[in-house]
């Protein structure tokens, strides 16, 4: 990113977060980082996931480094080598992935997030940050320093709730301007529809991923995004459409 005077901008943190789990962050995340990277932008994704992240694996990816090799080198950390702990994907995506073992959770502390996340912001157009569901403490952290947020739920009334939930939260906090609201699995066989959903929620301008059970499945058994190989496809469509929309707000 430049601004008008053609000097460095600082990347945007993008947070995919969700009030329940099992409704496709991960799989979003890792979709929206190769659409971003195919847009031309310099794409980076955090696993924040510290004891069972999995975005490198629906990339297919095997990390030398991971967050927990950048955490043990905080005294001495900087750009240059943040950048060389990070693990780069086919479509151009960098990644610094969640740590080897869920015991290592515990060294990563909210300072270490935010020098971390300062350095990565500094050599990226974006940074995608991969939650957890709920609002822990990690999370209530990237709440506060995001500059978007997409809020990921689906049609099942669990998950709805629990949505609703978080989004009284974020009225709470002044943080409605920065949420979007994306439904994914959209046209899935469920007593609620889509078109149910802005109701419930009592929101409007939510953004939709249509179901496709088999093109998610094959992608995240071999690796490998589905926008990189099912293009014309609705799905892939959809994530494009988002991927338009971050970048024109920005």
């Amino acid at each position: 990113m430049k601004n008008q005077n053609n000097t460095t901008k600082k990347g945007k943190m993008i947070l995919i977060c969700s009030a329940k789990g099992g409704v496709g962050k991960t799989v979003i995340t890792a979709n929206l980082s190769v659409a971003l990277s195919k847009k031309k932008f310099k794409t980076i994704i955090l696993d924040s996931c510290f004891q069972f992240g999995n975005t490198h694996l629906v990339m297919d990816l095997m990390p030398k480094f991971t967050i927990k090799d950048a955490v043990e080198q905080m005294n001495g950390l900087n750009e240059n080598l943040l950048t060389s702990y990070l693990t780069s994907h086919e479509s151009g995506v960098k990644i610094l992935p969640s740590p080897p073992s869920p015991e290592y959770a515990d060294l990563i502390t909210l300072d270490s997030l935010n020098e971390i996340c300062t350095l990565l912001l500094n050599s990226c157009d974006y940074l995608l940050i991969d939650t957890t569901s709920g609002l822990p403490e990690n999370n209530l952290h990237f709440i506060e320093k995001a500059d978007e947020i997409l809020l990921i739920t689906d049609l099942e009334m669990t998950s709805l709730k629990n949505t609703k939930s978080i989004l009284s939260i974020f009225d709470a906090l002044n943080l409605s301007e920065k949420v979007k609201i994306v439904v994914n699995r959209s046209t899935m066989k469920s007593l609620l529809k889509a078109k149910d959903v802005p109701k419930i929620l009592e929101k409007e301008s939510l953004l939709y991923i249509p179901n496709n059970f088999k093109i998610v499945s094959r992608s995240i058994n071999i690796g490998m995004p589905f926008v990189m190989d099912y293009r014309r496809k609705d799905i892939t469509k959809s994530i494009f459409h988002i991927a338009d929309i971050l970048s024109i707000d920005s």
